[in-house]
């Protein structure tokens, strides 16, 4: 069983930054995509952030703004979120992938809310 706790959410200013964190239950980077979705109201859930090792993927909307990355040593994802905009308003959620059997892990989410 795989636990995810999100962190790191709040309200920001547009061109604010934000740094989203997600523990993990243990050491599970090997066996798993890490991958933060975001869903905003009345929008489908979408993925953001992908990472594996070496490889990472973006959305097209958040390419140059934001990178995900993992410490390791303390079993976290993190997403740095800058130049943030309005329309990144959204409940984050950290997700991990299982590579062998398809099978999904989600955290609780995290509300991201852009405004001046």
């Amino acid at each position: 069983q795989v636990q995810l706790v999100e962190s790191g959410g709040g309200l920001v200013q547009p061109g604010g930054s934000l740094r989203l964190s997600c523990a993990t239950s243990g050491t599970i980077f090997s066996q798993y995509y890490m991958n933060w979705y975001r869903q905003a109201p009345g929008k489908e859930r979408e993925l953001v952030a992908t990472i594996r090792g070496v490889y990472t993927n973006y959305a097209d909307s958040v390419k140059g703004r934001f990178i995900i990355s993992t410490d390791n040593a303390k079993n976290t994802v993190y997403l740095q979120m800058d130049n943030l905009k309005p329309e990144d308003t959204a409940v984050y959620y950290c997700n991990a992938h299982s590579a062998r059997t398809g099978y999904d892990y989600w955290g609780q989410g995290t509300q991201v809310t852009v405004s001046s």
